[in-house]
Formats: C-alpha cells, sequence, structure tokens
C-alpha cells in the first residue's frame, strides 16, 4: 500500500475496493484490486492532501459499492464515484457546498449506501475548530442519488451537546424490525431513527452524558438486533440497549438494559452481530464479551492479550471473532466459548495506529495494515469445510 488508511477493505465479487494516501506525494488515492491476485487494477487519485493531525488521515472512511458503481468519501469532504472499470462519473465536494466540517480531529464518517440511497452523516461542532468549520455550523443528514450524485434530502439534527461532543465518528446503519425501516443515527450525546426515505426524525432518545461533558466525541456506530439498538457511551461508561420500535422524545423508559461499566464499555470499536447475539470488545478493559442482545446477560468474557490500543471494530466469521490493535497484532477467538484462539503479528515493525477492520469474503479474510494488504484463506476463495 501507498500509505495508510483505516478504511476497511470492501469485496464485490472479484474486485477489492479501498481508499488510501500516498505518502511519498501527499495525494488521496481510489484502488482497485483482483481478489484473487492482490494486482492492482486502477488507482485513481483523488485529491491532494493528506492530512489535517498526527492521529489519522483523508483516507479513513470505507467505500460503499453496488452492482455498478464504487463510492469513495474522504474525511476533506471529497466525495466520487467510480464504475467498476475505474472510470469517474461524479465527484463533488461536501465542503464547497456546506462549509469545512468543525472537527477537534479528522472527520472519518463512511457513507451507507443503502438500496437506492447514499446516505451521509455530518455531527460537529456549531462554531469554528482550529480553524475549520463556522459559526452556527449545522449537524444533518445528507441522502443522495447514487447514480448522479444529486442531494435527494437535507435533514438537519440538532442536539444539546456541548463542545467536543456535539463531534462523531459513527456511520449511519440501516435496521429494518417489526415492519418498520430506519436509519440509525448515534452522536451529540443522543441516538435517533430516522425515515429512509424522508430523513424524518421518527424517535430520539438521550443521554449518555446528563452532566454535559465537554470532550465527549462519539466513535462506535450503532448496532441493533433483536428489537434493540446499541450505543455505546464514550470514555468507559456503559453500553445501553434501547427500544427500536417507539416513536417520538423517549425517556430513560426505552432502556431495555445497560452494561455494567466496570466490565463492559466501547470507546471506539463498533460491536458486531452474529448468531442473534452482540459481541463487544471493550478497548479500555480490553477484553471481548458475548451478549444477550433482549436481556444484556453477559454469556461469556474473554481478557483479550493486546498491550497496544484497540480501536478497529470486531469481525465475527466462521464462529470467530477477528480483530486488530494499533500494532497490527491481529486476535483471533472463538464465537462460541472464552477461548482465544491465536494472536497473529502482521504489522511491520513502527506500525501504529492501525484502524481497518478486517473483511471477510469468499471463505478469505483481507487485512489491511499501514503498509501491506493481506488475503489469507484458500486460493480457490473457496471456504474450508
Amino acid at each position: 500500500m501507498p500509505g495508510p488508511s483505516a478504511s476497511t477493505p470492501i469485496i464485490h465479487g472479484d474486485h477489492l475496493f479501498t481508499s488510501t494516501v500516498n505518502e511519498s506525494d501527499k495525494t488521496l488515492h481510489a484502488i482497485c484490486l483482483d481478489r484473487k491476485t492482490g494486482k492492482i487494477i486502477w488507482d485513481n487519485k483523488t485529491g491532494d492532501g493528506i492530512r489535517r493531525d498526527d492521529m489519522s488521515n483523508f483516507s479513513a472512511p470505507s467505500p460503499v459499492v453496488d452492482d455498478q458503481r464504487a463510492f469513495f468519501f474522504y474525511g476533506n469532504g471529497t466525495l466520487v464515484a467510480f464504475d467498476h472499470a475505474g472510470k469517474e462519473l461524479w465527484n463533488q465536494s461536501i465542503t464547497k457546498e456546506y462549509g469545512d466540517f468543525a472537527f477537534q480531529w479528522t472527520f472519518s464518517s463512511s457513507p451507507l449506501l443503502f438500496k437506492d440511497k447514499l446516505y451521509l452523516e455530518i455531527l460537529q461542532r456549531d462554531v469554528p475548530v482550529h480553524g475549520k468549520g463556522k459559526q452556527g455550523a449545522e449537524s444533518f443528514i445528507l441522502a443522495l442519488d447514487p447514480a448522479t450524485g444529486k442531494t435527494l434530502w437535507r435533514q438537519l439534527r440538532p442536539n444539546d451537546a456541548v463542545a467536543e461532543s456535539k463531534e462523531a465518528y459513527s456511520t449511519p446503519m440501516p435496521y429494518e424490525d417489526k415492519g418498520r425501516t430506519q436509519i440509525l443515527i448515534s452522536g451529540g450525546d443522543c441516538l435517533t431513527g430516522h425515515d429512509p426515505e424522508t430523513g424524518k426524525e421518527l424517535w430520539r432518545w438521550g443521554t449518555w452524558n446528563p452532566e454535559k461533558i465537554g470532550h465527549w466525541r462519539l466513535v462506535p456506530s450503532p448496532i441493533a438486533t433483536a428489537g434493540n439498538v446499541l450505543a455505546c457511551a464514550p470514555k468507559g461508561d456503559p453500553v445501553y440497549a434501547i427500544k427500536a420500535d417507539l416513536t417520538g422524545k423517549l425517556d430513560d423508559s426505552a432502556i431495555a438494559w445497560k452494561s455494567d461499566k466496570r466490565v463492559i464499555s466501547s470507546d471506539v470499536p463498533t460491536p458486531a452481530v452474529y448468531e442473534g447475539d452482540f459481541f463487544i470488545l471493550s478497548d479500555g478493559k480490553r477484553n471481548l464479551s458475548r451478549v444477550d442482545p433482549k436481556t444484556g446477560a453477559i454469556k461469556w468474557t474473554v481478557e483479550v492479550p493486546s498491550r497496544k490500543k484497540l480501536e478497529a471494530s470486531p469481525t465475527v466469521a466462521d464462529g470467530k471473532v477477528y480483530f486488530m490493535n494499533f500494532g497490527g497484532e491481529v486476535t483471533v477467538a472463538s464465537a462460541e466459548k472464552p477461548e482465544i484462539i491465536d494472536t497473529i503479528a502482521m504489522g511491520d515493525p513502527g506500525d501504529d495506529k492501525i484502524r481497518s477492520a478486517i473483511s471477510v469474503a469468499n471463505g478469505q479474510l483481507f487485512i489491511r495494515t499501514n503498509k501491506k494488504l493481506f488475503c489469507i484463506g484458500k486460493e480457490s476463495g473457496v471456504a474450508a469445510k
């Protein structure tokens, strides 16, 4: 890889799509590789300048893909669509249209492609930060036409949070349950559900931050199953499960359960759902838990053997949980019982701040470190028996 990226590799058929920076000439790129061989099929430059701080870079958002197009979004606001052959279809700047992002750190929410719309979430401060953003900046959700990039609707998403707590690095998530489809948004000290067709807010619950602490930016994305949506409060606070079938402004009677923060909390990784349960990687506690989604009961917890920070979200497949730490050490845990199967060093000496989640497709694992992209599994791409 020409440079580091927190972008998760996205696989569609025999194509793999990833965004990246090029460290040598300080440019942004969209790359498509052959899934079977790793050969680069096309590499398109998408912008100049790669970062605004030392914690991350503009290529952190992951691309999304449908049968015809691949969409690449960057922390500087650039949004580009290509066909699978690498031809640019459209290109626009969200920041030129709506103003610079007002964030303490580099914006990194990934887009959501759901049915016939491309969704973007911008939850930011209402005042400039380090010279970025503007007075009175609004937080909002965008829905775009994937074919043209045209805005279909823009829904304001105000909140009562203060300072950095207004900022979210989460990604919109779809959820369908009991005949209702909604887009889940987490950040600004609250959790909301929205109508995918109009953006209208269906319900709102908050807050995990009643004292209005000013530095509680929100990183994990919301995730739901069994009628409950998880909101992971930051900085070592609990994980809340909120009932997903309600309407309007909700009070704490909407809380189905909340975790014991001494055991389970997630400041950065987004939990996973597998075989009907939540899998929560508690980065601060350095443990992994399997949790009943209806009651919050912990089925098991296992200590994670990692001395370096854990910010990449866990991936669950084939009865195993996969995740990677800042140094590129991949941990493989059993999804069935509290057991660490193995820890494998995939990073290069000196690697740091690796945040990419591990992708799974065709019986293969795709692991992105700062300098390399690995495909692990059978060469044919057929899952082992």
